[in-house]
């Protein structure tokens, strides 16, 4: 009569698990056996639970969310996990059980770990979290040619695997801006398409313009300078076409820059879909600012290049877990922001892919030396990745790579006279919106 009955209620769909070289339930088995080396070699991108008596171990890959939410029963607990904050809601109302529910209550599972719950009962205890995602920093010679043929070299192989699991025929969309991350998964991917004999015309290159937007104009000529412009689609909207409140609602943060991005996301992804009702299959370069440490750190007060330099995977990861400012609803870095790609595409029924996010191509990152290559010169470091990017590329694909300023995907998307919502908005207005959504 008082046996304690514990629940696990898994609410990602099998299906969208793309997982390379090996079936579901063995890496549920992998995962559930809580061996980091073992788990490393789960290759895709993946988010999976698994279950064994009132033991349970969850572990996800970067490019993809994953969060859970211990609800109380009289019988024992339930644990619910879910991709989306919403999707635990929903059940917890079909259950009874929404008065339990708060969205600082869910918790995501950071990247590159194995996160262990004990369904023990009351009072819960914390969860552990064991890292299997442990790459060597400064590994590498201090040689931006070596280090370019490394990096490109392992984007062109996470590319390649994906291609080669495509179906036959299916069109492929870059979410292009010129920069140099879309740059060169651009042109890597156009290589691999030649080199697979796969029909290039599949292949398209998106960018987003609002009003006199710098990237459209960076993008045509990144484009034209290399023979390749017939690929260039423009995506010409409007400003009142950017929703923050849905966006907000659609990737479930309050983050002004991460919202922002997102937002143009959206937008853009919206008019892919009304373009081309049936496509599926879109890429960009999210990932590749943080692989190379480029972001502008005097915008952050609590950055400085020591700490981008010597701090493991800073800005995949944010400050860690069981570091004082690591969020549990949230996790941190893009660990946390990823949905800002995620959530925009997959809301419309597209399956995307951020290359720069496999766990290959971010090894190869953290073995590059930074302190050697800078000596704790900000110029040198926000240089770096355009010198090491463009060599790989051109090694690997013969092509000069145009390389221009760094800007963010929002600033580079609608020209900033335009720019109206998300410019005035601030974390707290946006966090009032978020949380109204619950109200």
């Amino acid at each position: 009569m008082n046996q304690h009955v514990e629940r696990v209620v898994d609410l990602i769909d099998p299906s969208a698990q793309r997982l390379e070289g090996i079936e579901l339930e063995e890496a549920r088995a992998i995962i559930l056996s809580g061996e980091p080396e073992a788990v490393r070699r789960i290759e895709g991108s993946f988010a999976i639970v698994a279950k064994s008596g009132k033991t349970v171990r969850m572990a996800r890959s970067l490019d993809r969310p994953m969060r859970y939410f211990l609800a109380k029963r009289s019988e024992g607990p339930a644990l619910v996990v879910a991709q989306r904050i919403d999707s635990i809601l929903e059940w917890l109302k079909g259950e009874g059980l929404a008065d339990q529910f708060h969205p600082s209550y869910t918790r995501m599972v950071p990247a590159h770990h194995v996160t262990e719950i004990q369904l023990v009962g009351c009072p819960d205890p914390d969860p552990v979290h064991t890292r299997f995602f442990d790459p060597p920093m400064n590994a590498l010679p201090p040689d931006p040619e070596i280090l370019g043929r490394r990096y490109v070299g392992a984007l062109s192989d996470v590319i390649a695997n994906w291609l080669r699991r495509l179906p036959d025929g299916s069109p492929v969309g870059v979410l292009f801006s010129g920069g140099v991350d879309s740059g060169a998964v651009f042109l890597v991917t156009y290589h691999l398409f030649l080199k697979l004999g796969l029909n290039p015309s599949r292949l398209k290159a998106f960018t987003l313009k609002i009003g006199d937007a710098p990237d459209s104009r960076q993008a045509k000529e990144f484009l034209d300078r290399l023979g390749l412009g017939l690929f260039l689609e423009p995506v010409e909207l409007s400003a009142s076409d950017i929703d923050i409140k849905k966006t907000i609602r659609v990737v479930e943060d309050y983050k002004p820059l991460d919202i922002e991005a997102a937002a143009m996301g959206l937008a853009l992804c919206e008019e892919i879909r009304r373009r081309y009702p049936d496509w599926k299959y879109l890429m960009d370069g999210d990932g590749g600012d943080e692989n190379l440490k480029d972001y502008p750190i005097e915008e952050n007060p609590e950055l400085t290049i020591r700490s981008v330099i010597h701090n493991r995977m800073l800005y995949q990861e944010g400050w860690g877990v069981g570091k004082i400012k690591h969020s549990l609803t949230y996790s941190g870095g893009l660990s946390r922001s990823y949905t800002r790609t995620y959530a925009p595409s997959a809301s419309l029924g597209f399956e995307g892919f951020s290359p720069f996010t496999r766990g290959a191509v971010v090894e190869v990152a953290e073995g590059i030396p930074f302190l050697e290559l800078t000596r704790y010169d900000t110029g040198r470091l926000y240089d770096l990745k355009g010198e090491i990017v463009s060599r790989g590329v051109k090694a690997l694909t013969g092509f000069e790579m145009p390389v221009f300023a760094k800007r963010r995907f929002q600033h580079g998307a609608i020209d900033l006279g335009r720019l109206q919502g998300p410019s005035k908005l601030q974390e707290a207005e946006l966090r009032r919106e978020f949380l109204s959504l619950y109200a």
